[in-house]
């Protein structure tokens, strides 16, 4: 029996990669002969460097600058298999990302995203052609300026002074000098992993929407959007109509505007659980499959809007394949998780009620989980239950215990 565990991280208790070990430790316990397929998954966001160095890519690592300016250790992971083209993944939250602030101290105003285009020029000197930039967990809402000085720009004030680094410094820019970019930059090919459709500016701009989730007041919302629209005046001036045009194109506003500059450097814009679905190539690893196991921390509205459980249910129902997720908790009724494409749904709520042993106990929840999956399938085989709801909620409480 071939079952494909294709889940994403708990945040805040397991990683997609140490989900995924779970499960197969609980399935393994009822079904030792099964076929397990490990196929870690991402959202773009946070762990797609690990979904990554799951499908096979090589881990690598650069120095960069963190979202405050301290310097730090960022990975990144390249895949040099074909012969043709080498491809890399970067994931802005390795480097300037709220989870790496000092401390955990939010910077909304100074936070910038210059280590994010050192990631990238990283990259280009491992080889890598065609790029895939996640962008979530940021810090950081600078309009990708800072992604732009560390690929070779440079910004200044009226009186040739080089700019401070973060979204409140844009309020002063005067000239954008960008005949330093990395000459690179040409001949590759960047794909912006991201899910969010939001433009630049306005009340659904990277100010607005996401500002406050980085510690900016209404008073810095206001004064970050005046800066962003200062910058994109500046560097659509520069760049020409395509950049003009892409303060207002959807994903512009991702990742405090590193979408913007994204898409000004000709990016292609993606979700993010199709790119990652592809380079994992979970499509051919699900075709045979009895099941298919994803997950994540909570399932909620935010996962309908193209998160990493819903993108694998939608492949694994294209291909007939029955889709189980395991999360902490859910906050949907089972009418739309069957809508979403899911066939049964283990929260880890309903094996223990109490959410802080939960977090603190997940990876021992998780296993249970998958044990209870396995005995469902184990049932189906002999012909005795269903082999996706064979336990209620009270008798998986009792097993727990």
């Amino acid at each position: 029996m071939k079952i494909v565990l294709a889940p994403d991280k708990f945040k805040g208790s397991l990683t997609a990669p140490e989900v995924a070990d779970a499960l197969a430790e609980g399935l393994r316990e009822v079904l030792p002969g099964a076929d397990l397929i490990l196929v870690p998954v991402a959202d773009g966001g946070e762990g797609t460097v690990g979904a990554a160095l799951g499908a096979g890519f090589s881990p690598r690592r650069a120095r960069v600058s963190g979202p405050t300016g301290e310097p730090l250790t960022a990975e990144f992971a390249v895949d040099a298999s074909s012969a043709s083209r080498c491809r890399a993944v970067v994931e802005m939250a390795a480097a300037s990302g709220l989870d790496v602030l000092p401390g955990g101290i939010k910077d909304a105003r100074n936070a910038t995203s210059l280590g994010t285009g050192q990631l990238i020029r990283a990259a280009l000197d491992a080889g890598a052609r065609e790029i895939i930039l996640g962008v979530g967990g940021s810090a950081c809402t600078d309009g990708g300026a800072g992604m732009l000085q560390g690929l070779g720009a440079r910004f200044t004030d009226d009186g040739g002074n080089e700019l401070p680094l973060g979204g409140a410094a844009l309020a002063r820019i005067a000239e954008a000098d960008l005949s330093g970019l990395d000459a690179r930059l040409d001949g590759s090919t960047l794909i912006l992993a991201a899910d969010v459709d939001n433009p630049l500016l306005g009340e659904r701009g990277a100010a607005a929407v996401f500002g406050p989730q980085k510690g900016a007041t209404p008073a810095d919302v206001a004064e970050l959007d005046a800066a962003l629209a200062r910058f994109a005046e500046v560097l659509g001036r520069e760049m020409g109509a395509r950049t003009v045009a892409a303060k207002d194109a959807p994903g512009a506003g991702a990742a405090g505007g590193v979408g913007y500059a994204a898409l000004a450097l000709g990016a292609h814009r993606r979700r993010g659980i199709d790119v990652v679905v592809e380079f994992t190539g979970l499509r051919h690893k699900l075709e045979g499959a009895a099941l298919v196991v994803t997950g994540e921390g909570s399932l909620d509205a935010q996962s309908l809007a193209g998160k990493a459980p819903v993108g694998v249910a939608s492949t694994g129902r294209a291909l007939g394949v029955p889709v189980v997720a395991v999360c902490g908790r859910t906050l949907l009724d089972e009418a739309t998780l069957r809508g979403a494409g899911f066939s049964a749904v283990h929260a880890l709520t309903d094996l223990e009620g109490d959410v802080e042993v939960c977090l603190r106990e997940a990876r021992r929840l998780v296993r249970e989980a998958g044990r209870l999956i396995g005995a469902g399938l184990q049932g189906a085989l002999a012909g005795t239950s269903d082999p996706l709801t064979n336990v209620d909620t009270d008798s998986r409480k009792e097993t727990v215990r």
